[in-house]
């Protein structure tokens, strides 16, 4: 009969293979843990990426019209617009927009400003009455200037004519000698509340004909 002289051996050779096999298994969990958490992470930040680039596409202000207003000779110099009105509406399919969270990037003949909404825009009555950095919304269907609170874009109103003042600074020096007019140019990126930009050209005619009339932009 044979006698086996080397159980103990073997007995820790089998306990250090146990050991290597449970510490690879440990580490296989870890590896499996952490690869759960990255793919995690990466999915939620896709997902805010996605939402980020879809409201920047969908919540977005549309220009449709740009005009400018000539000026009466007894306002301001001649050759000069009395009121300048970009038309405006939402996006297709986009969720409210309030006008009184837009921002306006301007560069007129006057250097280049950032124009937010008028407080107490129902008390304007005509365009040179707004200040500095200032722009207010007309309701397109009955013509009144709006309160911020009440300048939204929406289903239900689908679109204002938002107003800036051509003698005000960026477009013209501030105290009506030296409005926009005849000639001038601008550039007008309308900003909404989700950072959507739409850029407009401002190009006055090179000459005005009659007071009072309207001109494209």
């Amino acid at each position: 009969m044979f006698v086996d002289n080397n159980s103990d051996d073997r007995g820790q050779v089998g306990i250090g293979t146990l050991i290597v096999f449970i510490a690879m298994v440990l580490v296989a969990a870890i590896a499996a843990g952490v690869l759960i958490n990255t793919a995690g992470f990466l999915q939620a930040q896709a997902e805010a990426t996605g939402e980020e680039s879809t409201e920047l596409v969908s919540e977005r202000i549309d220009a449709t019209t740009a005009v400018g207003t000539v000026a009466d000779d007894d306002g301001a110099d001649d050759g000069a617009l009395q009121e300048i009105s970009v038309g405006v509406t939402a996006s297709a399919g986009a969720d409210d927009i309030a006008l009184d969270d837009t921002v306006i990037q301007v560069v007129g003949p006057e250097g280049q400003e950032n124009l937010v909404y008028a407080d107490d825009g129902s008390s304007i009555t005509e365009a040179t009455e707004l200040d500095d950095n200032n722009f207010v919304a007309v309701d397109s269907e009955d013509g009144d200037f709006q309160d911020g609170t009440d300048a939204v874009l929406s289903d239900d109103n689908g679109d204002f004519t938002l107003v800036f003042n051509p003698e005000a600074g960026p477009f013209g020096d501030g105290d009506g000698e030296d409005a926009f007019g005849e000639g001038d140019t601008a550039t007008m990126d309308i900003v909404s509340p989700a950072s959507a930009t739409t850029s407009v050209e401002l190009n006055a005619p090179d000459l005005f004909s009659d007071d009072g009339e309207a001109v494209r932009l």
